[in-house]
């Protein structure tokens, strides 16, 4: 691991800029008119549901009147076991980045990379001087929390991991609260792992007997966790997120947002996703991408003697891949109607690298031969 200040160059000798921090999948599906299978952008296929999509559409004949997050943002707190005043509502977890940026202070404040870009690319815009711990491929991008430096008062880290697919245990990222320090965990994936198993936020619940004196958080400092909406249940266009911390945090945040910032399309979205036949559903497909991820990481290892490895323990639904010749599997993949992340605009990672999202197995087939043939014509 290693630390440096952002904007230095990457753990692959590339140089970093803010246009990198602003590249994301949906470029890779943009651009040429192309009909590409979709491998670059990490939203689960075949959504929103039905059922999802009547409770959205239903919605509409209320626009008329000024959003009211009233509901959502009990439906959210019932949910983890809250009050309602631990919980913000927004546009997407990206407007919380923003947020907290804004609203924090932080002398020095740290991001642990490689990890999704839009937490720095906010630091950065509201004037902060940003350090990247990076994380290396060699350790499996395990995170040690001891390279940390000790005065980061404001630490960002995603769990599981955007792009490397490393779900962090949860004692190890316990082990980054401490007094006088803001700890950001970037749960947006969570609820593509089973049980959300490794989350933060059973630590803010109330006692299950009821009779604490308030919500507890056995964390020294200030936590904070950002959950998504968009991922699980297909709706990157509608914006829908929200954070959890303290209430007077999360007061602090609210004070930043302008009137009316989640609309009631969304509104509606997230209470309907917070009933239990939809925390059911979600646990279902949880074990469904697990399932697929697993022939996926099977078919990408008969390439292996091709060069083509995974690093780390992928637990989200997507897989960080490296090979020699990345930039040019990735355009030779998009020839035959693949679109695949690049890695190179990540922070610590290089042009070796590609994310490619777990589709079903169908997908993955066709995706190994276009692997295989490429790979055969120039190995």
């Amino acid at each position: 691991m290693a630390v440096e200040t952002a904007g230095a160059r990457n753990g692959d000798g590339a140089s970093r800029g803010d246009t990198a921090l602003r590249h994301h999948g949906d470029a890779e599906v943009r651009g040429d008119g192309r009909e590409l299978t979709d491998l670059a952008v990490n939203v689960r296929t075949g959504t929103p549901p039905s059922w999802l999509k009547a409770r959205i559409a239903a919605s509409l004949d209320r626009l008329a009147a000024y959003p009211d997050g009233r509901a959502a943002r009990r439906a959210v707190a019932a949910r983890h076991g809250l009050d309602e005043e631990q919980v913000l509502l927004t546009a997407g977890a990206a407007e919380a980045f923003v947020l907290l940026a804004r609203a924090l202070d932080a002398s020095r404040p740290v991001v642990v990379h490689p990890q999704f870009t839009e937490p720095e690319a906010a630091l950065r815009d509201a004037g902060h001087d940003v350090e990247r711990v990076l994380l290396a491929a060699d350790d499996g991008f395990r995170l040690d929390p001891a390279t940390v430096p000790a005065d980061a008062d404001l630490v960002v880290v995603g769990n599981p991991t955007n792009p490397t697919s490393v779900l962090h245990p949860a004692r190890t990222l316990a082990r980054l609260a401490r007094e006088g320090r803001t700890l950001v965990v970037d749960e947006a994936f969570i609820d593509a792992v089973p049980g959300e198993r490794e989350s933060l936020a059973p630590l803010f619940a109330q006692p299950a007997d009821g009779r604490g004196s308030g919500p507890r958080l056995p964390l020294p400092g200030r936590v904070l966790v950002l959950r998504s909406l968009t991922k699980t249940w297909g709706l990157a266009g509608l914006r829908i997120g929200y954070v959890l911390s303290d209430a007077a945090t999360i007061a602090a945040l609210g004070r930043q947002q302008p009137l009316w910032p989640v609309s009631a399309p969304a509104l509606t979205a997230a209470e309907a996703c917070c009933e239990p036949r939809a925390l059911a559903e979600a646990e279902d497909a949880a074990h469904a991408v697990a399932r697929d991820r697993d022939h996926l990481l099977a078919r990408l290892g008969e390439f292996a003697p091709a060069g083509l490895s995974v690093h780390g323990v992928p637990r989200a639904p997507f897989v960080l891949v490296r090979h020699p010749r990345a930039a040019a599997l990735r355009e030779g993949l998009r020839s035959l109607g693949f679109a695949v992340r690049r890695g190179d605009t990540f922070p610590g990672l290089g042009p070796q690298w590609l994310r490619i999202a777990v589709r079903d197995e169908e997908c993955t087939d066709r995706l190994a031969a276009a692997i295989g043939e490429l790979l055969a014509e120039r190995p």
